[in-house]
């Protein structure tokens, strides 16, 4: 087991401009949740998604995916939920017959398949998995009566399965898909379509409150929004579990890393989506982000940088304080996904993920005390009992290389009677930094690339407290989370 040690840091109380430091920010720590936090938490908030013909690999193949799985249970301390979908579930069909998991034929490794079949092993192996488990089968290929088939044996196999997704991003489907028998493929046709499936599925498994409705990309006419209004008229609600949309910020083609990690683009991106959080809930359904990641197609040059794992680490809170309960994060083709939290090592971004699963650690509410017009981000986190327990705070001010920019940042609503707090830092040494070409640390500790587990010496910083205020340093492109 490694050590502990503890890192003290006397900050004194008035706040100056030196060196490379900015004049200090304040905030008070609410001593209960304010009206505009989040509702209630999600046991475990961030969520992991498998490309549908890679899934049997990731758990066959690559030992990191239990292990890594392992750590985020740990820092959450429930499973956290996978999604098994993507591009390919509209390309598979299930095959009663079939000895293996998955069958496809690719010309590089690298390519995900035009069409595959997928057995009674590949539920088998989705049943292994302690955590809830959201399936997605095909729609585009129009044989509902062999997705019913898939989805009798997700049931029967699959003890935790928590919805079933039918298709896949319907809003890309065109007249050439045999859904769409030669008919342009609007909003509305995909609408009275998934009604359809939905009453037709829940009745063959006897179940309703089954699927996981919209899996649509980004926002246009396809929107839950939209869907939700058909659901409610053809009395189709009592079939869905919830809703959701898939989201990828940047495109891999013009990537951008410091818009992607920068506090007020997130702030600003998620809030597009408070109209479909808002329409899921007004059917009291609620609302996910059934695949997102940092960028389109498998990711680009930004995606395996640790400014993406601290995008992902300021995107969840400000999901989950919109509205959203729970996020997927996409792992794509094995060797060809620069976005991908692991492979054959632990890669960036899974710091950033592992430390917003530590932050939401038995929170009930988040709330942000920053107002997102600055780079600067701050949250604070609440008990089941209203109680604040931990701090957030993020400096996404954008640093590659020479002199370090830093804030100083004293925080306020402190328990009176505490002398000192503790803290945990998320750093490395530039938002461009690459797992193996650079440090990266949470807390002093790396991941080791054979097991996923914590190596190094843990270091809690100790600061000191008075009068219920505390000031602390965080540097451009790190974070820093607070326990109170």
């Amino acid at each position: 087991m490694s050590g502990i040690r503890i890192i003290a840091s006397i900050v004194p109380a008035l706040l100056l401009v030196t060196g490379s430091g900015v004049n200090g920010l304040g905030f008070e720590i609410p001593s209960s949740a304010p009206a505009k936090s989040s509702g209630e938490l999600d046991a475990a908030p961030v969520g992991v998604s498998f490309e549908f013909f890679a899934f049997p690999e990731y758990f066959q193949q690559l030992p990191l995916t239990n292990s890594c799985l392992g750590r985020l249970q740990d820092a959450s301390g429930s499973y956290s939920p996978i999604r098994i979908g993507g591009t390919t579930q509209d390309r598979a069909t299930y095959n009663a017959s079939l000895s293996s998991a998955v069958s496809y034929s690719v010309d590089s490794p690298d390519d995900a398949p035009e069409s595959l079949t997928f057995g009674d092993s590949f539920m088998e192996i989705a049943a292994a998995y302690e955590g809830a488990v959201t399936i997605g089968l095909n729609r585009r290929l129009n044989n509902i009566n062999n997705t019913i088939a898939a989805a009798k044996v997700a049931k029967s196999n699959i003890a935790t399965l928590y919805a079933i997704e039918l298709g896949n991003e319907p809003n890309f489907f065109t007249s050439s898909d045999p859904i769409a028998d030669g008919q342009s493929w609007t909003a509305a046709t995909d609408a009275a379509s998934q009604v359809s499936w939905q009453a037709s599925v829940g009745s063959a498994l006897d179940e309703t409150s089954f699927t996981q409705a919209g899996v649509f990309f980004d926002l246009d006419t396809f929107t839950v929004s939209n869907l939700a209004e058909k659901e409610e008229d053809t009395d189709s609600t009592q079939y869905v579990r919830s809703f959701c949309h898939h989201y990828y910020p940047q495109s891999a083609s013009t990537a951008d890393l410091d818009e992607l990690m920068s506090h007020t683009e997130i702030v600003e991106g998620v809030s597009e989506f408070q109209s479909q959080v808002v329409a899921a809930q007004g059917l009291n359904k609620d609302f996910v982000m059934g695949e997102t990641n940092s960028a389109t197609g498998g990711g680009g040059g930004i995606s395996p940088t640790f400014g993406a794992g601290l995008w992902i680490l300021d995107y969840v809170m400000q999901a989950t304080i919109l509205g959203v309960k729970q996020l997927f994060f996409h792992q794509g083709t094995i060797g060809n996904c620069p976005y991908c939290w692991w492979d054959e090592s632990v890669n960036a971004p899974f710091y950033g993920a592992y430390t917003a699963a530590l932050a939401l650690s038995g929170a009930s509410k988040v709330a942000q005390l920053d107002t997102g017009d600055s780079r600067f981000a701050a949250y604070a986190f609440y008990d089941s009992s209203d109680q604040p327990i931990r701090v957030l705070l993020y400096n996404s001010a954008y640093y590659t290389s020479g002199t370090r920019s830093n804030v100083s940042v004293t925080l306020s609503g402190i328990p009176s009677t505490s002398t000192s707090v503790s803290a945990l830092r998320l750093t490395g040494d530039a938002a461009t930094t690459i797992v193996g070409e650079g440090a990266i640390t949470i807390g002093g500790q790396t991941f080791a690339n054979a097991t996923c587990e914590l190596q190094g010496t843990k270091e809690l910083e100790t600061i000191k407290a008075s009068e219920g205020q505390a000031t602390f340093t965080v540097q451009a492109s790190e974070a820093l989370l607070i326990y109170v």
